[in-house]
């Protein structure tokens, strides 16, 4: 017979899916977090989930611009009370995955009341219910309307690569955001990673930060590897995995996509 010791240690070591609503998050700009978000839920929509990317980077909003598409609405219309999230929804291409825009080249939305975030939380969240998969690409930092939006995720991915501010500022954002929920985990992605010893040792870093401080270890959910292909692709304007297949990012991205959805061990 086991005891409760026992069972709880179980759980710890056992794999944990993330939810279908995820939102990617990083401490910092410049890690590739959007670019990442993008190349997932095309994963995700290429592995026969029907897939939702909300552009929730309410100041510096580029989802649109990237993907090279011109979006017909966007997350200024929801918030005006012209137009429902459901309304607002923008498909990329056929065979790929739906968005809804932030208002890119604009900061309109940067300074959004608390009660219009709540909103716009609650909004996702239902929209979500539509989709097998939603992600929403949260602006870089940990600033109030940023954490509300992780917290109304199902799990959060926190983006880091082996840059020293990278790893505080994503443990400053998950600091904030335990703040706000004592029980948040988020997944760790270690991108844009030189080589396999130096992803290692950033997360390594950044896990033992947490344990130390915040009384957790957050589960790597996977390494993206430094690939020219990746920058080539956001210059074209077209997704990763559509111009790179056989690429090693697009590859990696492929095994985090598959490690999310059929569970990480948590360590």
């Amino acid at each position: 017979m086991t005891n409760f010791a026992t069972d709880a240690s179980l759980a710890l070591s056992a794999p944990r899916q993330a939810g279908p609503l995820l939102a990617i998050a990083s401490g910092k700009g410049g890690v590739g977090k959007t670019t990442l978000a993008i190349a997932m839920a095309h994963a995700f929509a290429r592995r026969g989930q029907r897939s939702l990317l909300v552009d929730a980077d309410l100041g510096m909003a580029n989802v649109d611009v990237q993907l090279g598409v011109s979006a017909a609405s966007d997350l200024a219309s929801v918030v005006a009370g012209d137009l429902s999230l459901a309304e607002a929804v923008n498909c990329v291409g056929e065979g790929s995955f739906d968005l809804i825009a932030g208002p890119s080249g604009s900061a309109a939305l940067a300074g959004l009341d608390l009660e219009n975030v709540n909103r716009l939380a609650a909004g996702v969240t239902a929209a979500s219910m539509a989709y097998d998969r939603t992600l929403i690409d949260l602006a870089a930092g940990a600033e109030r309307s940023t954490i509300r939006l992780a917290a109304a995720a199902d799990d959060v991915l926190i983006v880091i690569n082996d840059e020293p501010t990278s790893l505080t500022d994503a443990y400053a954002f998950v600091k904030t955001l335990r703040m706000r929920d004592e029980g948040a985990c988020p997944f760790v992605v270690v991108n844009n990673a030189p080589d396999p010893a130096a992803a290692q040792n950033a997360y390594l870093g950044f896990a033992k930060t947490c344990e130390s401080f915040l009384g957790f270890r957050p589960p790597l959910a996977g390494i993206v590897r430094r690939d020219p292909h990746v920058p080539q692709a956001i210059r074209a304007q077209v997704m990763l995995e559509s111009r790179y297949p056989a690429s090693d990012a697009a590859s990696d991205i492929a095994k985090l996509v598959r490690a999310l959805e059929h569970g990480v061990a948590v360590k």
